[in-house]
């Protein structure tokens, strides 16, 4: 590791600490992040020793940059909580506080196998499907409001046939990309922190220790309870990484994501749907293509609704309605646009 880039790395985190610690008060949050700020700054000082050692000058005093001044604002204006994500990327450790119940000093070292592995591919499986009812939802109703807004322009059924596998085309493969860099991007920046962190655990295990101790107690767990369970978990360095990137990072180690998976996942879920209204065109007479379109579409979209029931909480019915009433409302606005432009054009 660069010393003096790990040096301005934990004086970052140090200020955005305090930046924390000002926004949460004299609450038990806020005291974490002021002796995580304290503990930010004794790692600093041990790069600052490793600096002057190499025979080179003491770093001048840290100034935070714009983004660090930028962030430190927005956190004393709206809290840590809602900047998780945001303090997850620059380092700043404890966002676990605000999700989940302290750990159990009695029952030995939090894990990633058996139950809390289950749990959490259980959740994962959860997301996915989610994500693919979302992406079946979107195809449906973009390629479905194309079909009706290139009806309105009442042109040959060939033209609605090309537009539809364009659009059908167009919409996967730019979901698929979207989906593959986001994923990237996410990805590459966990495996940087989870790096660093990996470092941090063997250049200073008993730092690490601390700010562990301290993520607990701010949890709930008595003090020694919580120092004690993060000597343990240091002490075992097969499951002391999985363990700090959960609850300092935030993160889970074995649910990073697959860029070229969710892609592929993106790509059909937005192809299964715009094939639906497409259909009628490709393989039913050109005469009936449209209100069999119509047909087909309506009843894909009420039972998307009814399948998004099952994570909203809501009734199947209201839920089935609604989402037909939001792809009307779409096909029926491009429909009219086209038809609008097909008389203008004419």
């Amino acid at each position: 590791m660069n010393p003096l880039a790990s040096w301005t790395e934990e004086q970052r985190s140090a200020f955005l600490y305090r930046a924390c610690a000002e926004a949460e008060g004299g609450s038990r949050q806020g005291e974490l992040f002021e002796r995580l700020a304290g503990e930010a700054e004794a790692q600093s000082a041990i790069w600052r020793a490793q600096i002057t050692a190499r025979g080179h000058p003491p770093p001048s005093p840290y100034a935070p940059d714009a983004r660090t001044r930028l962030v430190a604002t927005l956190v004393r204006a709206a809290g840590p909580r809602r900047l998780r994500p945001v303090l997850a990327a620059m380092k700043v450790r404890g966002m676990a506080i605000y999700s989940g119940a302290p750990p159990d000093a009695g029952h030995g070292v939090p894990l990633a196998a058996g139950a809390t592995e289950h749990r959490h591919r259980a959740l994962a499986s959860g997301g996915n499907l989610r994500a693919a009812v979302f992406g079946v939802s979107d195809g449906l109703v973009s390629n479905a409001a194309l079909i009706l807004g290139i009806t309105g322009a009442q042109p040959d059924p060939r033209i609605v046939l090309v537009a539809g596998v364009a659009g059908l085309a167009a919409g996967a493969f730019s979901m698929a990309a979207g989906e593959y860099v986001s994923v990237r991007s996410q990805r590459e920046l966990y495996e940087h922190q989870i790096a660093l962190e990996r470092d941090e655990l063997a250049q200073y295990p008993e730092a690490e220790a601390e700010e562990l101790a301290l993520i607990y107690a701010a949890k709930g767990l008595p003090k020694r309870d919580a120092a004690r369970l993060a000597r343990k978990i240091v002490a075992d360095p097969e499951h002391a990484l999985d363990t700090l990137a959960r609850e300092e990072l935030g993160l889970d180690p074995t649910a990073l994501g697959s860029p070229w998976g969710a892609a592929a996942a993106s790509f059909v879920a937005f192809a299964a749907g715009a094939f639906v209204p497409l259909a009628p065109w490709l393989f039913g007479p050109a005469a009936a293509a449209l209100p069999l379109s119509l047909g087909v579409s309506a009843v894909a979209l009420f039972a998307i609704g009814m399948v998004l029931s099952l994570f909203t909480g809501r009734g199947a019915w209201r839920s089935g309605l609604r989402m037909l009433a939001i792809g009307a409302l779409a096909g029926g606005v491009t429909h009219a646009l086209g038809r609008m432009l097909g008389v203008a054009i004419g």
